[in-house]
C-alpha cells in the first residue's frame, strides 16, 4: 500500500549516485572551464569573449565600446556564469604584464602590477586588439566546426582557426578537479619558428628545437631565467620547476656606498607586496645593511631602488633577498591542455604538432570554402557565356515568354542550363550585354578557371598546404613580434650553468625493460640483511621491469648502449628526477632511439682519458675494444659504437685501463677468462672477433671485468648466489669455450648474472615484479665452482630475478635493529 501512494519516489544507491554525478562535474569543469584547448590555447570563457566581440564589430580597427556591453553580450548568449568572472577573464586578457601579446585592447584603468584590481565595468572600455584578429582570421570561411550555446539559441565556436600558436605564446594557468595546468608564456617569434621547423623536420628533438628556436619561456614581465635544465625537464616531459629572479643592477656611489635599482620582476609577482615583505625583514632584522627602501615606478618603466649601508657587501645583500623574497621565484610548469576533448600533458614538441595539425585542417577547409565558391561562381558565369554566345535566341525567347517562370524554363531546355544558371540570366542587367562588359566576364571566367585548379592542387598535395601555412605564419612574425623580454642566463656576471645550478650528489638512474628511466639519490634504498623480502623499488606496468640500475654523479656523462650497437648520451642531471615508487619517463623523451632498438648497457663517464678503453661482448660471444676517447664526441641521434653482424645484438660494455682480465659468462653456467690485451685495440665502427664459443643453444648473459683477489658472485633467476675465488678460474685463451662454473637446476633457474665483487660493495637485486633488495655481499656464501649456492631473495610464483646491480655500501643507523624487526615480522 505504501508503494502505491509513493508513484513517484525513485530508490537509488546513493553511493553510485554520487560517483556519479561528482564525475560529471569534474568533467564539465576539466572540458569546459578550466583547461585550455591545445589547438587555440583559450579556454571557452576567453573563446566567447573574443567571439563576442567579433559578432558586436568591436574590431581593432573600430572605436571602444563599454566592457559592460561585452560582457552582458557574453553572459547573455554563451557563458552562463556570474558577470564578474567574465570581466576578471577579459580584464586579464588586456593586461600587458599578464599576457604577452594582450588579446584585448583595454581603456581604462585594468589593473596594476601592484595588484590593483580594474576599475568596474561600467567606467572601461575595450575592442579587439590587432593581434587578436587573428585568432579569428577565416572564421568566416568554414574553417571550423559550431555547437549549440547553453540554451540552444545560438551557436558558438568550438575552436578557433587561431592563425597564431597561442597556447604556447600567451600560456595557460586553470585549476580543475584533480588536475591543473600552468603553461608560461613564450616569445611570438621563437614558437612561429620552432612550428616552422616542425613543419620542415617533423624527426627534430626536443634539444634541438631548444638550442635553435624556442630557446624557453619570454615572460611579459621580463626578468631571467637561471639555467636551462629546468626549461629542458619542462620541455621534454611536459612538467619541471623554471627558476626566475628579477633583474636588477647594483650601482655604486659617490659617496661608497651601494643601491639595489631593481627593473623587471619575476612573473605574477606583486610589486607592492614585493617591498612590503623586504620592509617587513629589515624590520625584523633578518636582512641587515638596508638603509632606505623606495618605489620609483613610473610610465617609463619600473624601479625599485634599495639603499644600502656603506659598510655592508651588496652582493651578500641581493642573495639575501633572492632567498627570502619573491626577487626569485619559481615557476612550476605543467603543460596540460584538452587534446581531442581529453586532458594530456604535453611535451613541447607535441604541443608544436597538434597546432599544426590543427592548421593543416584550417587550410584545408578554407581551400575547400574557396573551392566551392569558384566553382558556384565560375558555374554562373558558363550559363552567362551561354546566353552571350546565343543573344539574340535568348532575347527572343525572354521576349516571348508570359512569366519570368517560363522564360527560366525555356532557357534550362533550350540551351541545357541549371536552374541557377537560368535565374542569372534572367538576373543580368543589360549594361552586361556592351563588349566591354562581356569581356570582363570572359576574363573574370579565365581567371576562376586557373583559381580552382590551384586550389585544387593545394587539396591534393600536403606539402602545398604546409608551404601556405609557413608563408602565413612568417607574415604574423613579420607583422607582430617583438625583442625577447626575459633573459635566460648564459653568461656574464651572476651566470650559472646548468651543472652549477643542480647540486652534485650521488644517484642512481633506472631503466626498465619498456623503456622508462628515471634518477633518484643513492639514499632512498637502504640495506638489509640476506634472504629479506626487499621494499618496492618502483611502479611498474604488470609487463614491465626495471633492467638497469647504475650508481653515479649528476655532473657525470652517462652513456646508453642498444642492442643495435649505437651509443648515446646525456648528463645525469638531464634525467628527470623521481619518487621511488614512480616509473619515471619514456627514454625515447631523452635520446633518439629508432623503432625495435632498447638500451643494452648503461656506463658512467667522468672524463674521457686516452688509456681508458671500452670493451664490448654481443650475444653471439663476438668481443672487441676501442679507446673510450673514439666516444668522446656524440651526436644527438647517437654513433655507431660496434658494427654488429646479422641477428646479433650487443649485451655488455665495460670502461676499462687496456691491462684487466675480462670474464664472458652464459646462460648455462659456462665462463671464460683472458687478458684483454688479446683482443687488439679496434675502430669504432669494426664488428671485433670471437671472445667465446657458445655451445649450442646457449648465449652470453654478462661480460665483467676481472680483478686480483675478487670473487666471481653468479646469481640465477630463481634468487639464488653464490661467490667462487677468482683462482677458480684459471686463464685461457680468447674464443674458446669456457669451462662449468655453476651448478643449475629447476630450483635455481638460469644464470641472470655474473659480477666481480671483492665484498666492499652491496648488491642490488631486482626482479620482474619491480621488488628491489639490497644485500651485502659479504653476507653471500663462498663456495667452489660446481655449487648451486644459497637463496639470496625470496620470491613469489612466477617471479623472477630480472638484474643485478653494484652499489656502494652507505653507513646506516640503527641497520641491525632495522633489519631484525622487518626479518621477525616476515616470519
Amino acid at each position: 500500500m505504501a508503494e502505491e501512494q509513493r508513484p513517484n519516489v525513485q530508490e537509488i544507491n546513493i553511493s553510485k549516485e554520487m560517483r556519479t554525478s561528482f564525475l560529471d562535474y569534474a568533467m564539465s569543469v576539466i572540458v569546459s572551464r578550466a583547461l585550455p584547448d591545445v589547438r587555440d590555447g583559450m579556454k571557452p570563457v576567453h573563446r566567447r569573449i573574443l567571439y563576442a566581440m567579433n559578432d558586436l564589430g568591436m574590431h581593432a580597427d573600430k572605436a571602444y565600446k563599454k566592457s559592460a556591453r561585452i560582457v552582458g553580450e557574453v553572459i547573455g548568449k554563451y557563458h552562463p556564469h556570474g558577470d564578474s568572472a567574465v570581466y576578471e577573464a577579459m580584464v586579464r586578457m588586456a593586461q600587458d604584464f599578464s599576457f604577452r601579446n594582450m588579446l584585448v585592447d583595454g581603456h581604462g584603468n585594468f589593473g596594476s602590477v601592484d595588484g590593483d584590481s580594474a576599475a568596474a565595468m561600467r567606467y572601461t572600455e575595450a575592442r579587439m586588439s590587432k593581434i587578436s584578429m587573428e585568432l579569428l582570421r577565416d572564421i568566416n570561411k568554414d574553417t571550423i566546426d559550431y555547437t549549440d550555446n547553453y540554451d540552444g539559441s545560438e551557436r558558438e565556436p568550438v575552436v578557433f582557426p587561431a592563425r597564431f600558436p597561442n597556447l604556447l605564446v600567451n600560456g595557460a594557468a586553470g585549476i580543475a578537479v584533480g588536475m591543473a595546468t600552468n603553461i608560461p608564456p613564450h616569445n611570438l617569434g621563437e614558437t612561429i619558428d620552432a612550428v616552422l621547423a616542425v613543419s620542415k623536420n617533423p624527426d627534430i628533438t626536443i634539444d634541438e628545437l631548444m638550442e635553435d628556436y624556442i630557446h624557453g619561456p619570454d615572460f611579459p614581465t621580463g626578468a631571467q631565467i637561471l639555467g636551462r635544465s629546468g626549461i629542458r625537464k619542462a620541455y621534454e616531459t611536459g612538467k619541471g620547476s623554471i627558476t626566475i629572479r628579477a633583474k636588477v643592477n647594483i650601482e655604486e656611489k659617490a659617496n661608497g656606498k651601494a643601491t639595489i635599482i631593481v627593473s623587471e620582476l619575476p612573473y605574477q609577482v606583486n610589486k607592492a607586496k614585493l617591498i612590503e615583505k623586504i620592509a617587513e625583514l629589515v624590520r625584523d632584522k633578518r636582512i641587515d645593511g638596508i638603509t632606505d627602501l623606495r618605489d620609483e615606478s613610473d610610465r617609463n618603466g619600473m624601479r625599485v631602488v634599495i639603499e644600502l649601508r656603506r659598510d655592508v657587501n651588496p652582493n651578500v645583500v641581493l642573495n639575501n633577498l633572492y632567498k627570502y623574497t619573491a626577487l626569485q621565484t619559481t615557476f612550476g610548469v605543467n603543460m596540460l591542455a584538452l587534446v581531442d576533448g581529453q586532458p594530456r600533458v604535453l611535451t613541447i614538441k607535441q604541443c608544436l604538432e597538434h597546432y599544426l595539425d590543427h592548421q593543416v585542417v584550417i587550410i584545408k577547409r578554407r581551400t575547400a570554402f574557396e573551392l566551392r565558391k569558384a566553382e558556384a561562381r565560375a558555374h554562373i558565369l558558363e550559363g552567362l557565356r551561354v546566353a552571350l554566345d546565343n543573344l539574340d535566341e535568348v532575347i527572343s525567347l525572354i521576349r516571348n515568354s508570359k512569366t519570368a517562370d517560363i522564360a527560366r524554363d525555356g532557357l534550362m531546355n533550350g540551351f541545357e542550363l541549371t536552374e541557377k544558371q537560368a535565374q542569372a540570366i534572367l538576373d543580368m542587367r543589360l549594361q552586361r550585354l556592351t563588349g566591354l562588359e562581356r569581356e570582363k566576364i570572359e576574363n573574370e571566367y579565365k581567371e576562376l578557371m586557373q583559381l580552382i585548379d590551384e586550389l585544387k592542387a593545394i587539396l591534393a598535395d600536403e606539402e602545398k598546404v604546409l608551404e601556405i601555412i609557413r608563408e602565413e605564419l612568417t607574415e604574423i612574425k613579420e607583422k607582430y613580434n617583438d625583442a625577447r623580454r626575459t633573459e635566460i642566463m648564459m653568461g656574464g656576471a651572476g651566470f650559472f650553468e646548468d651543472e652549477d645550478l643542480i647540486p652534485e650528489e650521488s644517484i642512481v638512474i633506472t631503466l626498465t625493460h619498456k623503456g622508462y628511466i628515471k634518477r633518484l639519490p643513492s639514499s632512498t634504498y637502504r640495506t638489509q640483511k640476506r634472504g629479506g623480502r626487499g621494499i618496492q623499488g618502483m611502479g611498474t606496468n604488470e609487463d614491465d621491469f626495471v633492467e638497469h640500475l647504475v650508481s653515479t654523479s649528476t655532473h657525470d656523462t652517462i652513456l646508453f648502449f642498444t642492442n643495435k650497437g649505437k651509443v648515446y648520451k646525456i648528463k645525469g642531471y638531464e634525467i628527470p628526477e623521481f619518487n621511488r615508487t614512480a616509473k619515471g619517463i619514456p627514454i625515447i623523451n631523452l635520446l633518439q632511439v629508432e623503432k625495435g632498438e632498447w638500451v643494452n648497457a648503461v656506463i658512467s663517464v667522468t672524463e674521457y682519458k686516452e688509456d681508458a678503453y671500452l670493451f664490448f661482448t654481443t650475444k653471439y660471444g663476438i668481443s672487441k675494444r676501442t679507446r673510450l676517447s673514439q666516444y668522446a664526441n656524440i651526436r644527438k641521434g647517437g654513433l655507431i659504437a660496434v658494427g654488429l653482424r646479422e641477428n646479433d645484438e650487443l649485451i655488455s660494455v665495460r670502461l676499462t685501463d687496456g691491462n684487466q682480465h675480462m670474464m664472458i659468462a652464459t646462460k648455462n653456467g659456462y665462463l671464460i677468462r683472458f687478458p684483454e690485451e688479446q683482443i687488439r685495440s679496434m675502430g669504432r665502427t669494426a664488428a671485433g672477433v670471437k671472445g667465446i664459443s657458445l655451445r649450442e643453444d646457449d648465449e652470453v648473459v654478462s661480460m665483467e671485468i676481472l680483478q686480483k683477489d675478487a670473487n666471481i658472485l653468479h646469481v640465477t633467476s630463481k634468487g639464488y648466489g653464490k661467490q667462487t675465488k677468482e683462482t677458480e678460474y684459471r686463464v685461457t685463451n680468447r674464443g674458446g669455450k669456457g669451462i662449468f662454473t655453476c651448478n643449475l637446476t629447476d630450483k635455481t633457474g638460469d644464470v641472470v648474472a655474473v659480477k666481480a665483487v671483492d665484498g666492499d660493495e652491496d648488491l642490488m637485486l631486482i626482479t620482474i615484479a619491480g621488488v628491489l633488495i639490497r644485500i651485502p655481499v659479504k653476507d653471500i656464501s663462498e663456495t667452489g665452482r660446481n655449487t648451486m649456492g644459497v637463496r639470496l631473495i625470496r620470491l613469489q610464483d612466477e617471479e623472477e630475478v630480472a638484474t643485478v646491480a653494484k652499489v656502494e655500501i652507505e653507513e646506516e643507523e640503527e641497520l641491525e635493529e632495522e633489519t631484525e624487526v622487518e626479518e621477525e615480522s616476515e616470519e
